[in-house]
C-alpha cells in the first residue's frame, strides 16, 4: 500500500551492489529504512545525491508494518541544503546530529510533533550565520521535552547539584555516580534557557562546550536504551 510522507535523512549504509539502506526519521511512521537504488545513469528515478544527511524530503512510499526494509517509490526535495553541504562548520553539524538523532529516534507515539521541531531545527541550521557553535547544544536540550525525558529545572540556592539518572536539582551529592557537580550544575542551570533565537549569546569556550556535550549525552545514555559513543563526536570538538 502506498502512502505520502515526509522524511529526515540520518544517514545511508552499504547493502549489495545495487543497493543501500537510507534510514529516515519520518513524520508518520517514525524512524524507517528504505531500499534505495544505487543510480547507475541520469535517467534514475530515484537519486542518492538527495540522500545528504538532514536533507528532508518528501516521500511516496510502501509501507508494510511486518517488513523491517521499506520501498521507496517517489523522492523529491523540500527545499537545498546549500550551507549544509558546503560551509564547514554546518558539515560537521549535520553530520553530528544525523548520527546522534539515528540512534535515539524510535516509533513514537508524537513522531509529527518531533518531526516538526527537527525540520525546523534543520531549517534554522541552514539559515543561521551567528552562533552556530552552540546550536547543537540548544537542539540536544529542546529535543529532551519531545522525548519524555525533559529535566526538572526547578531549583534554588541550595540545590547545587545535578542527578543525571533522575533529571532533577538536589541539595546533596547523591549516593550514585551520575550527577553534576556544582560547577558542573552551573553550567546547566544558564543552558536550559538556550534557544535558537539565543543561542549567539551564550559565550561558551571550546573546552566548556564539549564538557556540556559529554554531560548531555550521559544524560540521553541514561534515558535512552542502547545509545553508543559517537564516532562523529571528535570532528565537532573542534568546533571555535
Amino acid at each position: 500500500m502506498l502512502f505520502k510522507t515526509e522524511g529526515i535523512v540520518l544517514g545511508t549504509t552499504s547493502y549489495s551492489d545495487t543497493y543501500s539502506i537510507a534510514h529516515l526519521f519520518t513524520r508518520d511512521f517514525g524512524r524507517v529504512s528504505y531500499l534505495l537504488p544505487i543510480s547507475r545513469g541520469k535517467k534514475t528515478k530515484i537519486r542518492n545525491s538527495l540522500f545528504f544527511p538532514l536533507s528532508v524530503l518528501y516521500l511516496e512510499v510502501e509501507h508494510m508494518p511486518l517488513r523491517d526494509v521499506q520501498r521507496l517509490k517517489e523522492v523529491e526535495r523540500q527545499f537545498p541544503l546549500y550551507g549544509l553541504c558546503t560551509n564547514m562548520t554546518k558539515v560537521s553539524l549535520a553530520f553530528f546530529i544525523s548520527e546522534f538523532l539515528s540512534f535515539i529516534l524510535r516509533e513514537s507515539d508524537n513522531n509529527e510533533l518531533t518531526f516538526d521541531y527537527l525540520k525546523n531545527s534543520i531549517e534554522t541550521l541552514e539559515a543561521t550565520e551567528k552562533g552556530l557553535a552552540n546550536f547543537h547544544l540548544a537542539l540536544m536540550m529542546g529535543l529532551t521535552r519531545f522525548l519524555g525525558i525533559y529535566p526538572n529545572t526547578e531549583f534554588t540556592g541550595n540545590y547545587s547539584f545535578f542527578d543525571l539518572q533522575h533529571g532533577e536539582f538536589v541539595v546533596n551529592e547523591p549516593m550514585h555516580s551520575y550527577y553534576l557537580d556544582r560547577k558542573e550544575s552551573h553550567y546547566l542551570r544558564d543552558l536550559y534557557r538556550i534557544n535558537y533565537s539565543n543561542m549567539h549569546l551564550f559565550k561558551l569556550s571550546r573546552n566548556n562546550r564539549n564538557e556540556i556535550v559529554d554531560q548531555l549525552l550521559d544524560y540521553y545514555r541514561l534515558h535512552i536504551y542502547n545509545f553508543p559513543p559517537l564516532k562523529s563526536l571528535e570532528v565537532l570538538r573542534e568546533l571555535g
